[in-house]
């Protein structure tokens, strides 16, 4: 469970040094290709990263 923790924040810090300041849309396209599956991981949750994301906020935590 710990890597796939692990593997999910990198993922989404990446995304989130690439695509800050992005629409919506382009960052939920990056992290819905990008993300590793998770079990509990729903898309209303990859939404609200992808806003945070979007607004500029690295919600990875890293």
């Amino acid at each position: 469970m710990h890597d796939t923790d692990e593997a999910l924040f990198r993922t989404v810090h990446g995304i989130a040094g690439r695509l800050a300041g992005q629409p919506v849309h382009v960052v939920m396209d990056a992290l819905l290709s990008q993300l590793p599956e998770a079990p509990g991981l729903e898309v209303r949750e990859i939404r609200r990263i992808a806003e945070e994301i979007s607004v500029g906020r690295d919600p990875s935590g890293l």
